[in-house]
């Protein structure tokens, strides 16, 4: 019997035995030499085709109650998912309705892109109105629900955990008894979740620029001082008209909004055109640039990535 034939049989008794050996993982070692594939590819979602397919949403979805009016965007490489940790999308939700109470272990946040000071999301009881640029914050197992209370519809930018906190098999979910949450215990503080659009744009026009990403400014947890949510980190960045940058390569991956602007971001050998309202995603270790291709008016970026999650199992890498 051969060495091959003898490797051959050895795997398939192991098998029997629900076992396997490590040999079997060398093509996969070998494979990661130079750092994973990426996960996923780059896409790109037009606003005028979102905003059409919500208008369908919502002649077939008329009331959201429990459900919530929401459009994920799903990444074509991917079984599910923006990225393999991140799921974004965009809600709308219209004048007098609410969306009913829940609270869930997966983390959210939402980037207001029409809103009003009638409009409010109810975090663990804390009402955060919802203004154009405001970013609101919903920590996993916070209670949550939304109430439109103006006239206009409002719209956002949903961004959850969600393909992170499947993978991990820690998804819970807890619809409320009545429509809305619990009362929250008096003597309980809750951390400011809403983020103004004038404070992040005066820090973000205060930042220095960079030869990467232009100005960022990174939007800071009041508790900890760290990233806005432990697996979510938020980013505002500006790219000065004219602007080209450097090619850029980490681990995180990455799901962007424009805020106002037109421009390109080339990632690998995809280049991704962009302008108001459109969103994209870079996979994480995906080389990639950005460019402003405005010669008079800058862009404004939002921007969200997973790194805290992968800084805190210590796998962040960057390489320029």
């Amino acid at each position: 019997m051969d060495d091959q034939t003898a490797l051959a049989q050895l795997d398939e008794k192991l098998s029997a035995h629900h076992m396997r050996g490590q040999w079997k993982s060398e093509a996969f070692l070998t494979a990661a030499i130079n750092g994973p594939r990426p996960a996923g590819v780059p896409a790109l979602w037009k606003w005028a085709e979102v905003m059409e397919l919500l208008g369908d949403a919502e002649r077939a979805f008329p009331e959201s109650q429990q459900a919530r009016r929401s459009l994920i965007f799903q990444n074509p490489g991917l079984p599910r998912g923006t990225t393999h940790t991140i799921n974004m999308g965009i809600q709308m939700i219209v004048p007098g309705e609410v969306a009913w109470a829940h609270r869930h272990s997966i983390a959210a946040l939402r980037f207001i892109i029409e809103g009003d000071s009638e409009l409010t999301t109810i975090v663990d009881g804390q009402h955060c109105v919802m203004e154009e640029g405001d970013l609101v914050l919903t920590p996993n197992w916070a209670w949550h629900d939304h109430h439109n209370h103006s006239s206009r519809r409002a719209l956002w930018l949903d961004v959850l955990d969600v393909p992170l906190v499947l993978s991990l098999n820690q998804t819970f979910h807890q619809p409320a008894e009545g429509h809305d949450q619990p009362e929250a215990p008096t003597e309980r503080q809750v951390p400011e979740l809403r983020f103004r659009r004038s404070d992040a744009e005066a820090r973000l026009m205060a930042s220095p620029v960079g030869d990467g990403l232009g100005q960022v400014y990174e939007y800071v947890n009041p508790i900890t001082g760290g990233p806005t949510l432990p697996t979510l980190m938020c980013s505002l960045i500006r790219l000065p008209a004219g602007f080209s940058g450097r090619t850029l390569r980490n681990t995180a991956s990455s799901v962007w909004f424009v805020v106002r602007g037109a421009g390109v971001t080339e990632v690998g050998d995809t280049s991704l055109a962009w302008e108001d309202r459109d969103s994209f995603v870079i996979p994480n270790w995906a080389p990639h640039r950005l460019l402003n291709r405005s010669k008079q008016e800058d862009a404004v970026l939002f921007s969200v990535s997973d790194r805290p999650a992968i800084e805190a199992l210590g796998l962040f890498r960057a390489t320029a």
